[in-house]
């Protein structure tokens, strides 16, 4: 079928040469410059917020949570890097998808990474703003008005709640206490006193659509000014991490990190999206491979370190927090901060940490605009999206339509999106690309014919070790965790049908791939990092499914309706007939 299309490498890197000559993106980049990028989009609101809820969920323990992450990612981090090393091009998981699997893959896959870069920033813009106004609060006479720091349908949402309440009789300053509904006492005031215009309430999230601004009037100057900016943050960010580390360690009290894995491994997993939500960012440094001074060295080398790096971070960071306060108090916004005001001569460091947290986030802003008009140009130069998506800026050498284009998707969803909602999304989204380069790099393994690439995934057969994996993981949930075991065997209603769908579906792909990986003996670090990846995505929930699922079919309609039609290789294919 059409729709299978393939690009050869030839072609690919044959075009990126006459895009160069043609006025093409300015090289700039090197390994401390990638490493640095790569460490911009991964420490950011993971160490900053998002690490509290995996610790309150998985207790101490948590620390392992996160070093699967990074192992899984590792695997994945291998497969960007190979096909980095041999595909030198700014499209990413896009390109790589086009060459091994076909044009509707590669299709799937980039609309898919507007989840990850541009839907995620959305993500970021909020936890941003959250911090921003936190710090002017702390810092300054002034405030920013509750109106100004949130989305219209967060504050009407709590606002009918809280109003719901009162009107039962229930006191304000009661509800002001009651952790379950002082998080939305902030919306019912903002709701209360906004201004109105034409009888409808001015409510919107002012300091996130500012540095969403700002980010992107940087990201469309230039790649070099944007990669010094970058470096700068993350000197500041790392500084402040160790600091954080090298001080909180005096005051762990180990009586905390017991009981280690106070909630098992069922309270251990919950916090799955939100770990591996810390991780994402690091593909995006294979975009810029157009932009660097030797893509196929230093790009592998960029990847690999700033998730050695973010890891070790991340697991003493864990270590910090739930040795400072018991585990169950971190599931708050900010837990950093949260930690050091228990400790009365550490309160100012809590200001520290908030200011790193409003330059680490402002850094994963950076990182990700960069990655998608990236993406959005290479599907242009195929024609997949109109050619204005692949214009470059003759004097500051950036697709300047698309940065453009990417500001405003990021700003629309400011004024009305779910942030929880978004974090699952983009992780399913980002999952579903791993998956599809770490197939795409044991597909080319196969083809004898296929060129090899400057940087080489170590291989390993895996003909009898992945199946070995497979019984041993099922006899290991039959013996040590019977419970578990019993549950997804019990069928109770369709509802909880769905709700365990994802993992049938993920036990039933990991048999069928062990069987697949005896009979054609695939490369064992791409398959574990596959697996590893469609796991996490099994873990979820089956409405994150669905939510995706919705999402690539509007992506599939936008391709038959446009892309299909104004393809660059069907052209020349049907012209070649």
């Amino acid at each position: 079928m059409s729709v299978f299309r393939k690009k050869s490498i030839s072609n690919i890197l044959q075009n990126a040469e006459q895009e160069q000559l043609h006025g093409g993106l300015a090289k700039h980049l090197g390994v401390k410059d990638l490493t640095a990028l790569g460490i911009a989009a991964i420490v950011g609101a993971g160490i900053f917020s998002t690490i509290g809820k995996a610790s309150a969920d998985g207790g101490p323990g948590v620390i392992f949570l996160f070093i699967f992450t990074a192992l899984a990612c590792s695997f994945a981090a291998f497969a960007y890097a190979e096909f980095a090393s041999l595909i030198p091009v700014s499209g990413s998981a896009y390109t790589y998808s086009y060459v091994a699997f076909g044009e509707l893959f590669a299709w799937i896959i980039g609309w898919a990474l507007i989840m990850e870069y541009a839907i995620g920033n959305v993500t970021v813009a909020i936890s941003w703003s959250d911090y921003f106004t936190s710090l002017v609060g702390n810092l300054t006479p002034y405030e920013v008005q509750e109106w100004l720091r949130t989305d219209y349908f967060t504050a009407h949402s709590s606002y009918e709640k809280i109003y719901g309440l009162l009107i039962a009789g229930v006191p304000f300053e009661t509800l002001k206490v009651d952790a379950s509904t002082a998080q939305y006492i902030e919306g019912f005031i903002a709701y209360g006193n906004a201004p109105k215009l034409m009888g409808m309430r001015i409510i919107f999230d002012l300091p996130a659509l500012i540095i969403n601004l700002l980010i992107t009037i940087l990201v469309y100057r230039g790649i070099k000014e944007s990669k010094n900016a970058g470096n700068a943050m993350v000197l500041v960010k790392l500084a402040i991490v160790l600091l954080v580390i090298f001080v909180g360690a005096f005051y762990i009290d180990t009586k905390n990190w017991n009981p280690f894995f106070p909630n098992k491994i069922a309270g251990l997993l919950k916090g799955v999206s939100a770990v591996f939500f810390a991780y994402i960012g690091f593909d995006a440094i294979s975009t810029t491979a157009e932009e660097c001074k030797n893509p196929q060295r230093d790009l592998p080398k960029g990847i690999m370190y700033s998730i050695i790096i973010c890891t070790v971070l991340y697991v003493a960071i864990a270590l910090v927090i739930t040795g400072i306060v018991n585990y169950s108090e971190l599931a708050v916004g900010d837990p950093l901060a949260y930690v050091f005001e228990k400790i009365k001569n550490l309160k100012w460091l809590s200001g520290v940490i908030a200011f790193s947290a409003v330059i680490a986030m402002a850094s994963v802003m950076l990182v990700f605009q960069i990655g998608q008009p990236r993406i959005w140009m290479s599907m242009s130069r195929d024609g997949l999206l109109p050619k204005a998506f692949s214009k470059i800026h003759p004097v500051y050498k950036t697709p300047s339509f698309s940065t453009i284009f990417t500001g405003i998707l990021v700003a629309l969803p400011i004024f009305f999106v779910d942030i929880n909602m978004v974090t699952d999304m983009c992780s399913a989204g980002t999952l579903f690309a791993f998956i599809l380069v770490c197939g795409g790099v044991i597909k080319l393994s196969l083809d004898k014919n296929a060129p090899k690439p400057k940087f080489k995934t170590p291989y390993i057969n895996s003909k009898y070790i992945l199946p070995a994996i497979f019984i041993i993981t099922i006899c290991l949930f039959y013996f040590f965790d019977k419970r578990t075991f019993d549950y997804y065997l019990k069928f109770e209603s369709a509802h909880a049908f769905l709700t365990k769908l994802p993992v049938y579906i993920f036990i039933l792909g990991f048999g069928i791939f062990s069987v697949m990986a005896f009979k054609y003996s695939f490369s064992l670090i791409p398959s574990l990092g596959l697996l590893c990846c469609f796991y996490m995505l099994s873990q979820l929930g089956y409405k994150n499914w669905i939510y995706f699922s919705a999402w690539v079919l509007i992506g599939l309609a936008v391709y038959f309706i446009y892309g299909y039609k104004h393809s660059k290789l069907r052209t020349k294919q049907e012209n070649a007939l």
